[in-house]
C-alpha cells in the first residue's frame, strides 16, 4: 500500500547514490531497480506564448513505459495549460490575460491521448494549481465549481485524480468533503507556505479515502540551491523531526489500507535518495 519514490528522476549527483558512476544508462530504468514509483513533472510545463500548448511526445512516453517493470507506477502532474487560470507575466504592471484552455476537457483528453500507453502504470494525475489571489480567482466557490464542472465533463474510468492547492485558506472540510463527493483526491504539500500535513491531516483526515499522494518540499527552494549548487548527493538541510511525524502518519494511513503515494523532492533536505533512507528508517 506504501509506494515512496522521488520527484523527478535524471540527476548526475545520484551517481553512486543509486545510480552506476559509467556515462552509459538509461536513467529510469535504473532508477526503477531501486523504487516502484516516480513523480513525472516534466509535463506540466507545457503553456507558451502566444497561445501554445506542448503535450508529451509520444516517443518519449513509450520510452518510459519500456523502461520500467510492469507494475510500475507513476504519478504525473498534467501540463500547466490545464491549471494556470491567466498566463504567467513577466512584467508585474501588465494585465493578466486569461488562459483559454484552463480546465479544458479537450484539451484534458489530447493529454490522455498523448500518454495512453503509460494508463495502466498510472497511480494518479496531479492537478497543481499556483497561488489563486482573488484576480485571478475571486473566490474558493468559485473555484470549486469550476472543478466541479469539469469533473462532470470527464470521461469514466479514468486514472485517480489528485488536486494540489497553494491557497492554505482553502483548506477547510467543506473543501475534502467535496474532493470526496467527485471522488477525487486531495495532494498533500509539504512546502511553500502550505501548513504542515500532519496539521492538515489531523483536522480533515476522516475525509481521506481510498488514496493520497504526499509531496515532501521545502519552504526554502531558492536557499537550498544556493547551499547544493544543484549538487544533490547530500543533506544540507536536516528534517528529521518533520520525518518522523510524516512516518507516522504514512503508518497511518496504512493501517487505514489507503494507497500511500510518497513523492520527495531534492529541495526537501538535499538529495531524495538519501531523505527516502531516512524516513524507510522510522517506518521499520
Amino acid at each position: 500500500m506504501i509506494r515512496i519514490g522521488t520527484c523527478s528522476w535524471k540527476y548526475d549527483s545520484w551517481k553512486g547514490i543509486i545510480y552506476p558512476t559509467s556515462e552509459n544508462f538509461n536513467y529510469l530504468q535504473e532508477y526503477s531497480k531501486h523504487y516502484n514509483t516516480v513523480e513525472i513533472d516534466q509535463w506540466f510545463w507545457s503553456l507558451f506564448e502566444p497561445n501554445k500548448v506542448v503535450l508529451p511526445q509520444r516517443s518519449v512516453v513509450l520510452e518510459y513505459h519500456e523502461s520500467v517493470p510492469k507494475d510500475f507506477k507513476f504519478t504525473i502532474k498534467v501540463p500547466n495549460s490545464l491549471t494556470l487560470t491567466h498566463f504567467y507575466n513577466k512584467n508585474k504592471f501588465e494585465d493578466l490575460r486569461k488562459n483559454p484552455h484552463f480546465l479544458s476537457c479537450e484539451l484534458f483528453n489530447e493529454f490522455l491521448n498523448a500518454i495512453e500507453p503509460l494508463h495502466k502504470q498510472i497511480g494518479c494525475l496531479m492537478f497543481q494549481f499556483e497561488y489563486l489571489n482573488k484576480t485571478k480567482m475571486p473566490s474558493q466557490n468559485l473555484f470549486m465549481e469550476s472543478l466541479n464542472d469539469f469533473c462532470n465533463q470527464m470521461q469514466k474510468h479514468l486514472p485517480p485524480i489528485g488536486i494540489e492547492i497553494r491557497n492554505p485558506n482553502y483548506l477547510t472540510k467543506n473543501y475534502f468533503e467535496f474532493l470526496s463527493s467527485l471522488n477525487i483526491y486531495h495532494v498533500f504539500l509539504q512546502g511553500y507556505y502550505m501548513p504542515p500535513i500532519v496539521e492538515t491531516y489531523n483536522k480533515y483526515g476522516t475525509c481521506i479515502k481510498d488514496l493520497v499522494v504526499i509531496r515532501l518540499h521545502g519552504e526554502d527552494r531558492t536557499g537550498i540551491e544556493k547551499i547544493s549548487q544543484s549538487v544533490w548527493n547530500k543533506i544540507y538541510v536536516d528534517r528529521q523531526n518533520e520525518l518522523k511525524r510524516i512516518a507516522e502518519l504514512v503508518t497511518e494511513l496504512n493501517k487505514r489500507k489507503i494507497e500511500i503515494y510518497l513523492n520527495i523532492n531534492n529541495h526537501f533536505e538535499g538529495s531524495a535518495p538519501l531523505t527516502i533512507k531516512r524516513i524507510k528508517q522510522f517506518l521499520n
